[in-house]
């Protein structure tokens, strides 16, 4: 399929596959007019892209635990160091909370 196709059957902007395929994140080949031509897989692909994105994962991150990505939502089997990495995104998030939570405090009081 082409990039117009995939992109509505994805719901990614052509704008975001490209940036997918920048990044090695999804690999299409390409015919000999140079259009690109993409898998079967590539829906499933882009899907897990998006909620591994969504999973506050940068695109280094994403193409390093993408393999280990099963399923539309996807269901990360542990990789080697993949746990590692969560928990520690996870309690860097759990960090900049706190900071957060402190900073609205600071405000608060000196609006009272």
């Amino acid at each position: 399929m082409r990039i117009g196709e995939l992109s509505a059957r994805t719901g990614a902007s052509r704008r975001a596959l490209r940036y997918y395929e920048e990044q090695g994140l999804l690999v299409p080949q390409r015919e000999a007019n140079g259009y690109r031509e993409y898998g079967d897989d590539a829906p499933l692909v882009v899907d897990q892209i998006t909620a591994l994105l969504a999973s506050g994962l940068n695109s280094d991150a994403i193409r390093r635990f993408l393999p280990c990505a099963q399923g539309p939502r996807p269901e990360l089997q542990m990789c080697p160091d993949l746990r590692a990495h969560l928990q520690q995104r996870r309690d860097e998030l759990n960090r900049q909370q706190r900071q957060l939570a402190l900073q609205v405090d600071n405000l608060t009081a000196h609006l009272e």
